[in-house]
Parts: structure tokens; sequence; C-alpha cells
């Protein structure tokens, strides 16, 4: 009994001991600035996997689980019926069991369906009309979620009021509609949520271009949203008249006859805006634009081309870097890098500029960093300096 006895009195003192000191630890932390408590907290890593990416052998299965937060599955479309639809029945189906099952290799991964994007934004506007559409589009999405096994809905609506495919149902209303779309889908999931004790997650691409934040009501739609993953990327590209940067960090002073704009730009224009840094994503393309027949001049930068595509990392490490006759530029300003050999131009980011828009995330205290799209670096060489600079 007496063993017994000091054993008790000595966790009982541990026990003490430990409370002590986790005590003196919060409270010390209080004293820390919010940004500060951000950048010690595990940064969200976010990747977007496209359906059409099995078509290559690049299923859901392939994808390294234990080093994201949370995947987005693009896209699901919307019906006639204005309510969510497979986009991809081929594969959609298939996909969506893999990419559940990689909770077994990360049960904190978080799965999220992605619904719109620049092909299938076409009916959000009629969606988000009416109090009655608003419904039934966030019913159907609670129930496609908890059929499939999702976490929650990301809304990629390209995009209210204007802009997007020339054949997309465009309205002025769309700037308020959005926001009671969002309302709507917060109260839907919500209540579905208090069913299964669950969070279900909502979130949103937005556009980084000062013309989606006059279409938007960013200081209102937060409070609905998880997180904003914002598409700060094709600054430059397929529309521009003259060669330039994809996502450009900062604006730069070099001559050009086009607009200035820059990843900073887009962030600081949200931020102005009133959205929450720690609400805000900063999205990072793993592919680059290869523009043709450029006049040899200025390194090829801020020169009229003939043709221009799309190219993933894969592909611009495999084929360009490296490679005879390219030269790899940087530049100061912008920090990312091209190549060029007299004729081909290409935009892309590489192991430095990755690192160092990273860094920036820190910097200004953000929730972290989305990619568009995993299967564009599936050696990971990219990924991997997202991952280790992020990682807390």
């Amino acid at each position: 009994m007496m063993k017994k006895y000091l054993m008790r009195r000595v966790i009982i003192v541990l026990t003490s001991a430990i409370i002590t000191v986790f005590c003196l630890s919060a409270c010390s932390s209080g004293t820390k600035n919010s940004a500060t408590q951000q950048t010690e907290q595990k940064k969200k890593l976010i990747g977007y996997y496209t359906a059409m990416s099995a078509y290559s052998g690049y299923t859901p299965d392939k994808i390294d689980a234990t080093k994201f937060t949370n995947i987005n599955y693009a896209f699901a479309n919307i019906g006639e019926d204005l309510k969510i639809s497979i986009g991809d029945p081929a594969v959609d189906l298939s996909n969506f069991k893999l990419l559940e099952a990689l909770k077994e290799k990360n049960p904190n991964l978080m799965t999220l369906i992605s619904i719109g994007g620049w092909t299938w934004s076409a009916k959000f506007s009629d969606a988000a009309l009416t109090d009655a559409s608003r419904t039934a589009f966030a019913d159907s999405c609670v129930d496609f979620i908890t059929r499939y096994g999702f976490d929650g809905v990301d809304i990629d609506w390209e995009y209210p009021v204007s802009g997007g495919l020339a054949g997309n149902i465009m309205r002025p209303e769309d700037k308020k509609d959005f926001t009671l779309l969002l309302q709507k889908l917060r109260e839907k999931l919500d209540g579905r949520g208090v069913i299964d004790n669950e969070h279900y997650l909502l979130t949103i691409a937005g556009g980084c271009e000062s013309s989606y934040i006059s279409n938007t009501e960013i200081s209102v739609i937060k409070q609905y949203l998880d997180y904003a993953n914002i598409m700060t990327y094709d600054i430059h590209g397929t529309s521009d008249t003259y060669t330039d940067f994809n996502a450009p960090l900062y604006e730069n002073s070099n001559s050009s006859y086009q607009y200035k704009w820059s990843v900073d730009s887009g962030i600081n224009a949200w931020l102005k805006a009133g959205f929450p840094a720690d609400k805000l994503v900063l999205g990072i393309p793993f592919y680059g634009y290869k523009y043709d027949l450029v006049k040899n001049a200025n390194d090829g930068l801020n020169q009229v081309f003939s043709g221009v595509s799309t190219l993933s990392y894969d592909s611009i490490a495999e084929n360009y870097i490296n490679k005879t006759g390219y030269i790899r530029y940087w530049d100061e300003k912008s920090m990312v890098p091209w190549l060029f050999n007299g004729s081909t131009f290409i935009s892309y980011e590489d192991q430095q500029s990755i690192g160092i828009k990273a860094e920036y995330i820190k910097s200004k205290g953000l929730a972290g960093a989305m990619i568009w799209e995993i299967s564009e670096d599936r050696n990971e060489v990219l990924f991997n300096v997202l991952y280790d600079k992020l990682r807390f």
C-alpha cells in the first residue's frame, strides 16, 4: 500500500509541474503578435488534382498524400437543373475512391470537390440568382460530398459579373448573389456538420486582379469562408501581345507596353479589401508559358511573338532547362526566372522562385500555398522546396 501511495504522490507532483509549465508557456505565448503565431503554425499545402490527370496514368493513388493538408478535385460541373453534377463520368467515381483512400496514409488530409473552373462556370449566375436556386444548389453540394466522402466544397466561379468564357451567363447582380450563394452553402454545410459532428470546409478560388475584387464583396464573404485560394498566376499569358512573366512576385520597372501587375499586388488588393491574411492562400503555378518566334532582343523579354502554349514544369525540366541553346535569366525585381534561346521564350517557376514565394507567404502571415496543379510536377522538384520551407 505504501508503494502505491508514494507512486500516486509522484504522479501528482509530476502532473502539477507539467500543468504549471504548460500554463506559463501559454501565458507567454499570448504576448506574441498574430503574425508570429501564424508562422509557428503549420501552413496549408493545397493541391488541385484534375480529372484529366488520370488519363495519363497519374491517378490519385500516385499523390504523396503525407505532404498535403488539402487536395481539391477539379472539377465538378453544374447541371441543367442548376445542381452539382459529375464532371467526367469516365474517371470521376474511380478517382473519388482513390482520393478517399489517401486518408489511410494521412488521416488529417482534407479533400474538397471544386466546382466550375474556367470551363464549367457558365451556370453559376443562374444557380446563384434566387433563394430557391441557391438552396437547391447548396443542398445538392451537401448530398454530393457526403455521398463521395469529401470534406468540403470549393467554389471556382470564373467569374462573377464579368470575365470568363464568352458563353457564360453574367449579370450585374452576380456581385451580391455570389455572397448570398456562399452564405447559403455555409448554412447548409454547417447544418449537415451538426448531424455528422464535422466541420465541412467552404473555400473559393478567387482571382488576383483588381476587377475580381470590384465584382465581389470581399469584406463580406470572409465570414462564410474557411479560406480563399488566390489564383496568383496567369498574370501574363495567352491574351498578351508581348512576352512576360506568368507569376511575377513583384512588379518590375522594365520598359513594356503591357500592364503592370504582380502576385504581391493581388495579395495586397485582397488585404486592402478587408480579407484576413490568415485566410489567404497563395496560388503557385507548376506550369509555364512557351512563346514562339520571339524577337531576339532584350533576352526575349517584353518582345512580340507569334504563338504561345502552356508547358508543365516536368516538360520544361526535361526538354528545356540546361538544354543546348537555352540560357536561364533572372529578374531581380519580379523574382522569377525565364529561358531564352534566341527565338523561344519560356516563363516558369524553379526552385529559387518557389523558395522566395514560400518566404513571402511566411512574411505576410498568409495561410499557406495552393498548387495548380499536382500532376505537372510529378517528381516533386518544386513541391519539395515548398514543403520544406512551409512545414513547421
